[in-house]
């Protein structure tokens, strides 16, 4: 299905959603507040999204049975993931519209084509390089420099398939590391921060952005997300105009992220882009308890064929993600003023692993 198609569900109608982590869950939490209903399709049967929605499928995106029973089921199909085998979209997209387009996930979902897509729009990102060996590691650093990051060209996320290069590394062990034959070698950029925009394109082309959030991560993990970022009004309209010209190329219809780094430049600061998400993304968490409408909600209007919010913060926000063990002192989140609390329903906590998040919101400061 291109944008141009028309798609327009009405209440009662179902929304299919691939994946069933904490992103399937708010979606469907979103569109139920909409009258739409949502079934789910994932081959993990503890998936958090399963508990808030009536029908759920379990099985594996190989299952071209299951596959077509549950496209028959649903109206529409959209993902919590960027990662859909593209069999998967390809069965699914023969038989029910799949939003968004799965010759976006092809763009997306490979590092080097994604990074070719944005140079190709005039839009700044790290240098980078092919690398399929280690010979041609070498020959990428030697023209790049050091140090520099390689990654994996493909599946990566929260820091895997990913390594720093530095000087006097062993190159043959830092390429046996990443077990692939298919990597991108990226010069390490010396951001000042770094700052997302969550965008929303309709089918009509009607975009709309949330304000530029601040993003904080440690173990490669994002910890803390906060809007608006710390950025002048000119260097926030920038990062808003990329995420529009990234998703009109596209032909984008729903909620897509684009990740940024905010450099120092001989002027004034500039961004480059850093990674493109297509689906709703955590740094955009803020916006359940933050802003008039959550970017989950956004999404669910973009592939319905409904109008666009027009997002409209309530006053500052942060976003704390709860981690691992983080989530044994919800709790004492309970009692802060102007706090809201978000557990996903997951089992036992693991390091790396996203249990919840809490919201806070400080009201707007009186003139």
């Amino acid at each position: 299905m291109t944008a141009s198609d028309t798609l327009k569900l009405k209440p009662g109608d179902t929304i299919g959603i691939l994946g069933g982590g904490q992103l399937g869950r708010m979606l469907a939490m979103a569109a139920a507040r909409l009258g739409l209903r949502c079934q789910v399709f994932s081959p993990d049967p503890d998936s958090p999204a399963f508990d808030v929605v009536q029908r759920a499928t379990c099985a594996e995106y190989a299952d071209v049975e299951a596959l077509e029973l549950f496209a028959n089921d649903v109206d529409v199909v959209t993902y919590e993931f960027e990662n859909v085998p593209a069999a998967t979209a390809l069965v699914l997209a023969a038989r029910r519209p799949v939003l968004p387009a799965q010759k976006i996930l092809e763009t997306t979902q490979d590092r080097l084509i994604e990074k070719d897509f944005v140079s190709r729009l005039g839009i700044g990102t790290a240098d980078y390089a092919d690398v399929t060996s280690v010979g041609s590691l070498r020959a990428a650093i030697a023209r790049i420099g050091l140090p520099a990051v390689v990654k994996t060209r493909r599946f990566g996320y929260d820091g895997k398939g990913q390594a720093i290069v530095r000087e006097g590394d062993d190159l043959d062990a830092v390429w046996d590391s990443l077990g692939t034959k298919s990597a991108i070698l990226e010069a390490f950029v010396p951001f000042e921060r770094e700052i997302s925009v969550i965008a929303a394109r309709s089918a009509t082309g009607e975009v709309e952005c949330f304000d530029v959030t601040e993003n904080e991560h440690r173990d490669h993990i994002l910890k803390i997300s906060r809007a608006p970022a710390a950025i002048s009004d000119e260097l926030a309209t920038q990062a808003r105009a990329i995420a529009g010209k990234i998703a009109a190329a596209l032909d984008y219809v729903g909620v897509l992220a684009v990740e940024m780094f905010v450099v120092s430049g001989k002027g004034t600061p500039t961004v480059l882009v850093n990674e493109i998400a297509p689906r709703v993304h955590n740094s955009g968490h803020w916006t359940l308890d933050g802003a008039s409408i959550s970017q989950f909600e956004q999404h669910i209007r973009a592939i319905a064929g409904w109008p666009l919010g027009m997002p409209v913060r309530h006053g500052a926000v942060t976003m704390t993600n709860l981690i691992g063990d983080d989530i044994l002192s919800y709790e004492q989140w309970l009692t802060v003023p102007g706090a809201t609390v978000h557990l996903y329903g997951k089992g036992a906590p693991r390091p790396g692993r996203k249990m919840g998040h809490v919201t806070e919101v400080a009201p707007p400061r009186k003139p």
